[in-house]
């Protein structure tokens, strides 16, 4: 199980980069990508078919991300995670955060037995600064006894 040790830890790694921002404001990626940069989290899109989000330089892949990038943010879908971790390992990340939904057993056997910092089956915004209803989501964990400790 995750603990909150490493989650602190990896939000004290910025600047994060997010792989997955989507340019349809309907989708998660995106959704996800607007609440963190609103909330002051220093966040750097990563989309193949971007050069633009809100305003923010998008790089197409983890390769050509600066070099001052501390960690990354996944959320792709299922099939992409894998290989990303691979990227991510061969560029030297240390912090990597697997989005609910993103996360196979593929891409934690990359992940296991490293030096890298993971987080995975937990929400990046439940944890970054949260509010309305990813507070209320906390709160249920806590009382259920399913929230790291």
């Amino acid at each position: 199980m995750v603990r909150l040790k490493q989650i602190e830890e990896f939000l004290g790694s910025e600047p994060l980069a997010i792989i997955g921002v989507s340019r349809n404001p309907k989708k998660f990626g995106f959704a996800a990508f607007k609440e963190l940069k609103e909330k002051g989290m220093n966040v750097i899109p990563v989309n193949p078919n971007a050069t633009e989000i809100l305003g923010t330089k998008v790089y197409p892949d983890i390769k050509a991300l600066p070099a001052d990038v501390k960690g990354l943010i996944i959320m792709t879908k299922k099939d992409k995670t894998a290989g990303i971790i691979r990227d991510a390992k061969e560029k030297g990340f240390k912090q990597i955060w697997i989005q609910q939904m993103a996360g196979t057993p593929e891409a934690i056997k990359e992940l296991e037995g490293s030096d890298i910092n993971y987080i995975t089956g937990q929400c990046i915004l439940m944890h970054y600064k949260p509010h309305s209803i990813h507070k209320f989501h906390g709160r249920i964990k806590k009382f259920f006894g399913t929230f790291p400790k």
